[in-house]
């Protein structure tokens, strides 16, 4: 299964003919992608399945459908296990950005991390997921990909927001502060944290 999202809400490519969320239900090779992604857009939808007997095919043909951004970024844990989160564009979000020529997809993260938070001593410690979503960049559509990392940072310095990027706070959160920051963040990054949670020893 693969979740591509459009203003946080999801276009679903699936092989199971479950419909937990009740959303509509399309066929990959009868489906007009450029409607449904207007569709979602303008809130006519608020969310797809797209059912698919071939789903890497059809995926790798949804894909050059558009230019891949690749970005790369990091669910941080200090030693007290809370979160490091940004704030940026009103919302709460976990650093990331894009992979630059040259750089491997975990140096790309650690870079991302150590500039959007000012933080060091940052260690990798799995690959957890990778997110999509679909994003307007000179009047069309870019699919970002990007390759999260469950990092930990024994760092206890002062964190700097990267406000070149309109980062204005960094800030570890512990588990009610994060949930808080949960209800003013993109479905994506609960997916990020989802998996993090699934994949705790």
């Amino acid at each position: 299964m693969y979740k591509v999202f459009v203003n946080d809400k999801p276009i679903i490519f699936t092989t199971s003919l479950k419909n937990e969320e009740g959303f509509p239900v399309y066929i990959y090779k009868n489906t007009i992608i450029e409607e449904l992604i207007y569709k979602l857009k303008v809130g006519k939808l608020k969310g797809v399945y797209i059912y698919s007997n071939n789903l890497s095919e059809d995926w790798l043909d949804f894909k050059v459908k558009f230019k891949v951004i690749t970005a790369a970024g990091g669910l941080v844990l200090n030693k007290s296990k809370k979160i490091l989160f940004i704030y940026r564009g009103n919302k709460w979000d976990l650093p990331k950005g894009r992979v630059e020529e040259g750089e491997n997809l975990e140096e790309a993260a650690i870079r991302e991390v150590e500039e959007e938070c000012g933080i060091e001593k940052l260690i990798i410690n799995q690959k957890l997921l990778i997110t999509y979503h679909l994003f307007m960049q000179q009047n069309e559509y870019r699919l970002k990909q990007t390759h999260w990392y469950l990092m930990f940072s024994s760092y206890e310095g002062d964190l700097t927001p990267q406000l070149e990027e309109g980062i204005t706070k960094v800030e570890f959160k512990g588990e009610k502060e994060r949930e808080k920051a949960f209800q003013n963040t993109f479905a994506n990054i609960i997916m990020v944290y989802e998996s993090y949670l699934n994949n705790v020893d």
